[in-house]
């Protein structure tokens, strides 16, 4: 009997050793990974940079604390907001810690406690972060929520614009909802809420978790829109593998975080940062983005040519695409694991797919041939 939590619905195998998109389980079989540990492993497995990286920085110092000064972190900093309207970084250790720190920061420098988030988001499973999920499935059982937080059909302007009063100090949204089915905003969505923060004076928070670090394309997913966030949550692929978060804000919010107002012990440490350093030299690249929407490209066009579209539809950005099944999921989920390729849901009906950034288009034919024998051999069943 397992000594762990049962909060995990664990599948029966072990993933023991991977290499780029490729991952052995504890019985010595292969699959291709299109999860990448949920949009984590940007560079992929065991990438050769990173392993030199950890390292040469284990060797030097792994913790210090963040009571002393720490180039590693300024450098970071100055490499995420370089050519964009942020100006300001602070560190943390996950997703949800990240969004934790932006609901508190809008709070404050607003003094305003209301936020508008939006059905079927997912923003972590912190109290915050989780008050601030617009899914009720994440929120039961756990008693009385962080007030506050009111949840608007996602893409619905009439219903933006008839909630927002001068109650609201922020609206927070991801681009493209990930857990609530690979949903990307719209360029008419995205232009109502930038009239409406500017004419009310509304902070915009934009959870790019999953998002962001090139996964759409673009270092982050927002510049594909019109959308200007005030405050941007980061996490998952920014240490592709290894833990580190943040937020990026801009310079008008700078002094509400003062000394002592947020903190964390292991947020930004050596280890973490120099991790994170290491990826963005690589992935902020020019060239490597537009390898990302070439090989997405691909990807769509291929999964178009295989599968009906009076059967699946095929939605997201980059290499965060979702395959709308329209019924359970689950079941292709575990046939594709027999056949040798991971994937994860996106909501109950729709499958999600998450290759590195660095999947090659081979990879990619391998795991189309396995969609296309998983996928239609049901439909055609």
């Amino acid at each position: 009997m397992s000594a762990l939590f049962n909060n995990y619905a664990r599948r029966p195998i072990s993933i023991v050793e991977g290499n780029g998109t490729v991952v052995k389980d504890s019985s010595g079989k292969s699959y291709l990974d299109f999860t990448s540990g949920i949009a984590v492993c940007c560079l992929g497995h065991s990438h050769p940079a990173l392993v030199n990286t950890i390292k040469e920085q284990s060797e030097k110092i792994w913790h210090t604390s963040n009571l002393f000064e720490s180039p590693g972190q300024e450098a970071l900093a100055a490499s995420l907001v370089k050519d964009n309207h942020l100006s300001y970084a602070l560190f943390c250790n996950s997703g949800a810690e990240a969004n934790e720190a932006a609901i508190k920061l809008a709070r404050k420098h607003t003094g305003k406690s209301h936020i508008i988030t939006f059905k079927n988001s997912f923003h972590g499973r912190t109290f915050g972060a989780m008050s601030a999920t617009g899914q009720e499935k994440i929120h039961k059982g756990f008693g009385p929520l962080v007030d506050k937080f009111t949840y608007l059909p996602f893409n619905d302007v009439e219903a933006l614009n008839n909630a927002v009063d001068d109650s609201v100090g922020a609206i927070m949204l991801e681009i493209i909802q990930g857990e609530g089915g690979v949903n990307s905003v719209t360029e008419e969505f995205a232009d109502a809420i930038n009239k409406i923060c500017q004419e009310r004076n509304v902070l915009l928070i934009v959870d790019e978790v999953q998002t962001g670090i090139g996964r759409t394309g673009t270092r982050f997913a927002f510049e594909q829109t019109s959308l200007k966030p005030n405050i941007v949550s980061m996490a998952k692929g920014l240490g592709g593998g290894f833990p580190i978060a943040g937020i990026l804000a801009t310079s008008e919010l700078y002094d509400t975080f003062g000394p002592g107002s947020h903190g964390t012990t292991f947020g930004g440490n050596p280890l973490g940062v120099a991790v994170a350093q290491t990826v963005i030299d690589i992935v902020f690249q020019q060239s490597f983005l537009d390898e990302v929407v070439e090989k997405s490209t691909y990807f769509v066009e291929k999964l178009e040519n295989t599968l009906p579209s009076d059967q699946f539809t095929i939605r997201g950005k980059g290499l965060m695409l979702g395959i709308d099944c329209g019924k359970d999921v689950a079941p292709f989920v575990a046939k594709a694991e027999e056949k040798g390729l991971l994937l994860v849901a996106a909501g109950p009906q729709v499958l999600r797919l998450l290759p590195p950034l660095t999947v090659s288009k081979e990879e990619i034919d391998q795991a189309v041939a396995i969609l296309e024998e998983v996928l239609l051999s049901t439909v055609l069943a």
